[in-house]
């Protein structure tokens, strides 16, 4: 940029951002106020045009950007929020150079246009790069914690473990069903596995299908598979559809499949007084409601 106008805008600085700030009052940050205080929202701000004016001094701004980018994403703000803020700061620039040095011929306007653009442009194309790249980064971190809570197997007693279903079931999470169901049974030496689709509001012939494979994998692996959960409607669906469930046992409720889990293992619950077997009644039917 030509030194005379480097040199009114760090003069004039001040101005400028207050100038800047004003005008991001109306923009689409106004939606946020009600859920961020104004004074976090001043701070960014300010961050914001620091580190734009840190480039017209030519200083290393690249690590600046990374936290400035970062805090945005995780402070939930959209993309409008940089190319609004630059677009608005550009144009007060260009304002201010031009009353400040009094010419409108169409020469000078064009040396002004093209210093600011040259300025400002590679520091918004750098911090649009840098919030995509954060904003991926937190959705792929997000993705994966999903997926494992989606399949998630809780052992409730020795040999016993639960694996309750919610939601739809495609490949994918059939895939991830799959290896949990493997590992798990693995490594909780697990003799029995109850799995719940109480909560699965669709059962067609894909998903037991994927159901019937991992019953049939962990059988393979010497444990055995119990399903669990199976309502009326689902119960007529699969017998319309000649779904054949019957190489592994079912149950109506986690409850009952519980029970026959105990009886597989070759255990039962024996209640030694009248409060105890109140306790243990309560125990299993706390269970069903899970």
């Amino acid at each position: 940029m030509n030194p005379e106008l480097r040199n009114i805008l760090l003069e004039n600085s001040d101005e400028i951002i207050q100038d800047w700030m004003d005008d991001l009052k109306n923009s689409k940050l106004k939606e946020y106020k009600s859920a961020v205080s104004e004074d976090l929202i001043e701070q960014v701000n300010r961050e914001f045009v620091n580190v734009i004016f840190s480039k017209l001094t030519d200083e290393k701004t690249s690590e600046s950007l990374e936290q400035l980018s970062e805090r945005i994403v995780n402070l939930g703000w959209p993309l409008g929020y940089l190319t609004e803020g630059m677009q608005s700061f550009r144009s007060i620039c260009i304002r201010k150079i031009i009353e400040e040095v009094n010419r409108d011929d169409h020469e000078f306007f064009l040396e002004v246009m093209d210093g600011v653009n040259n300025w400002v442009d590679p520091v918004k194309n750098e911090l649009i790069n840098k919030y995509s790249t954060n904003w991926t980064n937190i959705i792929s971190l997000q993705k994966v914690a999903l997926q494992e809570l989606s399949a998630p197997l809780i052992p409730v007693m020795e040999g016993i473990t639960v694996m309750p279903l919610v939601g739809t079931i495609d490949t994918d999470r059939a895939k991830l069903i799959m290896e949990n169901l493997l590992d798990g049974v693995i490594k909780h030496r697990a003799d029995v596995v109850l799995i719940d689709i109480t909560g699965v509001p669709v059962v067609d012939t894909m998903v037991a299908h994927h159901i019937i494979q991992a019953a049939e994998a962990v059988r393979l692996i010497g444990a055995t598979c119990i399903l669990v959960g199976i309502r009326p409607e689902i119960a007529q669906t699969i017998v319309n559809l000649g779904i054949d469930l019957s190489k592994f046992p079912t149950k109506s409720s986690l409850k009952r499949g519980f029970e026959k889990a105990l009886e597989l293992t070759e255990r039962e619950v024996v209640s030694t007084n009248e409060e105890t077997g109140k306790v243990v009644d309560e125990l299993i039917s706390s269970i069903d409601k899970e």
